[in-house]
């Protein structure tokens, strides 16, 4: 029997300690290169439950048509917040053909892992049983069952774990100032209060799965920092003893990762999990928030175990949140025992700004540099830093979707496609290839805070109808829905899922997937903006949003992708290409174009097309695109 049938054909174990892990197995491999992968990250309470066959597809020309008599934004909102929606690994499952449609090659999951029973954590990030899966997704056969389906499609799998805290399993002596909960900061460390139980309740001692935390090697109360509650900013990002490395946060506990055996525990946990469900890589959570030596402790742990059970490039990617310094801090110190790391920080809202045309393309293209010390060089940074238009929580700048702000459905394609064709490893954030942003400009003014809140970043794809009710009471098998709420809906929507795929979004997205993997130099590619010429002006990179452009050179082949960031107005310009691999009298093919994947007929520039190169007075040669669209965006091969 192998492995996968033995624990899933028992209970969860009670200890790590206790499992006897495989190795040298036959697994599904590493890819080759994960520039070559496109990725795309979902909260799986707010994407899918499988049921969207019995709602109606979302007429987003009538949204009002979607909301009941009597709608109120102020319930809408509350039912975002802290809330179960439904969404379950199964619904997942349900919808990788629609994913695969879109060119996506491997999800990134929310945690999964089992939550307090009490609380409402439906993004995953408190911890109560780091060895079993939260029922409201399902169960480890239900992962497991995900993982091997998505393997047979083609596709990959990346867990999001959490290493350097835990749920908010234990209280502190009531005693202490500011609480039991959150007590203020100490260098030093508090006395242990009570462990809780699944009510959430003070108990003397942990005598079931729901109560405290599992397995129970992380039961001993010398396995947290116990410091209190403290600034998650303060602190030098090199001293490993700094406050925003010893706090909790807020309620969640840290981990005393100093603690050999606590690391050494953790680590097993995750190795468990790789064992179980044969996933293809981690998000590493809060990573910033630990020290350079446990990272590269616990990451080459991982790294090494996934090695000798046959996964020879286990992805590992690291939230390293405070700017872009610290994600080169991480990847330097790491090495190779960090793969990558999520761009959520400046280069984020850069990203955003230059897809619209409200910056200059030079803030965008300097981040890629061989001489910028913060992003490295055009060669090292294709592996090493996952782009992120949009997530969960938006550490930098406004909590708002691309969309949300932007003019039209279409132009959040604009901001993929700077994702999908400059240097790095693409992430796609669930609901943006249906351009999800929230209610209409004009319902806005009724929604507190909006903008300025982590819920409206976290609509749900499938419209459910009602909630969960809170707590425990949400997982009553048999009456488990809140219908004094509606659901947290697309678009400020009920009972209407999003799952469209002839959105303005969807469609060009996955136009530009599908170019992205037939061209190896669009993943592998050196990178050079290209200066333009439009109405005599000379050769140069502009902004006011005029056309960016940008060739991707691998050996002899230039693609040369050329894009419109203005949100109403139609754009042209000449372009430079390289001279040496497009000579006088040669030409270039246009390979793909959003304008005619959206909309054949009414298409300027055509698949198929050839545009001639020429030479100008001062021996740039160039090509010329007219009449492109309104956030649209074009590829040419000299090689296609």
């Amino acid at each position: 029997m192998s492995f996968v049938q033995q624990q899933l054909l028992a209970a969860r174990p009670d200890s790590i300690a206790s499992v006897n892990l495989p190795r040298r197995l036959d697994h599904f491999p590493s890819p080759a290169d994960w520039r070559n992968e496109t990725l795309y990250f979902l909260l799986v309470d707010r994407f899918s439950d499988g049921l969207e066959a019995q709602r109606p597809l979302l007429n987003r020309n009538n949204l009002a048509a979607a909301r009941p008599a009597g709608w109120r934004w102020d319930l809408w909102s509350q039912s975002g917040g802290d809330r179960w929606q439904g969404g379950n690994l199964q619904g997942v499952a349900s919808k990788l053909d629609y994913l695969k449609d879109l060119g996506v090659t491997c999800l990134w999951l929310s945690p999964v892992f089992k939550q307090r029973g009490h609380m409402n954590s439906f993004h995953g990030y408190g911890i109560q049983d780091f060895l079993e899966v939260d029922p409201h997704f399902g169960d480890r056969k239900a992962l497991v069952d995900l993982v091997a389906l998505a393997h047979l499609k083609g596709m990959r799998i990346i867990l999001d774990i959490i290493f350097n805290h835990s749920g908010e399993n234990w209280t502190y002596p009531a005693s202490l100032p500011g609480g039991k909960y959150t007590p203020y900061y100490t260098a030093q460390q508090y006395a242990f209060g009570a462990w809780r139980n699944q009510q959430g309740d003070d108990i003397a001692a942990i005598s079931g799965s729901d109560e405290g935390v599992w397995p129970s090697e992380l039961q001993n109360p010398d396995a947290y920092t116990r410091a209190g509650a403290g600034s998650l900013g303060a602190g030098d990002i090199d001293d490993p003893y700094a406050e925003h490395k010893r706090a909790d946060f807020i309620t969640l506990k840290d981990f005393a990762l100093d603690n050999p055996a606590v690391m050494s525990d953790l680590a097993r946990c995750y190795k468990y999990w790789i064992a179980l469900t044969d996933c293809d890589g981690f998000r590493i959570d809060t990573l910033k928030h630990v020290s350079y030596e446990q990272a590269r402790n616990f990451c080459g742990s991982i790294k090494e175990f996934a090695a000798n059970i046959g996964k020879h490039d286990f992805l590992l990617a690291g939230e390293i949140a405070g700017g872009d310094y610290g994600q080169d801090r991480y990847l330097d110190v790491l090495q190779r025992n960090l793969n990558a790391a999520l761009d959520i920080s400046e280069m984020r809202v850069t990203l955003n700004q230059v897809a619209k045309g409200l910056q200059h393309p030079a803030d965008y293209f300097a981040g890629f540099d061989p001489g910028n010390a913060v992003m490295g060089s055009h060669r090292a940074l294709g592996a090493k830093h996952i782009s992120i238009l949009d997530d969960h929580d938006h550490v930098f700048g406004k909590k708002l979707r691309f969309s949300a702000e932007a003019a039209a459905p279409h132009q959040v394609a604009a901001g993929v496609g700077l994702q999908l064709f400059t240097l790095g490893i693409p992430c796609i954030y669930y609901g943006t290839e249906q351009s999800l942003g929230g209610p209409e400009l004009h319902e806005r003014v009724w929604i507190e805070n909006f903008g300025n809140n982590d819920r409206y970043l976290r609509e749900t794809l499938f419209g459910a109808e009602h909630p969960r009710k809170g707590g425990l009471a949400g997982l009553d098998t048999q009456n488990p829905l809140d219908e004094s709420l509606p659901g947290f809906g697309p678009f400020g929507a009920q009972g209407h899922h999003c799952f469209d795929t002839q959105s303005p979004a969807y469609v060009r997205i996955s136009a530009m997937t599908k170019t992205r993997a037939e061209f190896p130099a669009l993943r592998l590619g050196r990178q050079y903006v290209r200066p333009i010429s439009f109405l005599n002006n000379a050769f140069n990179v502009y902004s006011n949003g005029e056309i960016i452009a940008w060739s991707r050179i691998l050996d002899d082949e230039e693609c040369l992708v050329v894009l419109n960031p203005h949100g109403v107005a139609v754009r042209g310009a000449d372009i430079l290409v390289d001279a040496a691999l497009n000579p006088v009298g040669s030409s270039m093919l246009l390979v793909m174009s959003t304008e005619e994947a959206a909309n054949a007929q009414v298409a300027t520039n055509r698949v198929g097309d050839q545009s001639a190169v020429h030479v100008h007075h001062s021996g740039i040669h160039f090509i010329s695109v007219r009449d492109l669209g309104p956030s649209e965006l074009l590829v040419f091969s000299n090689k296609p």
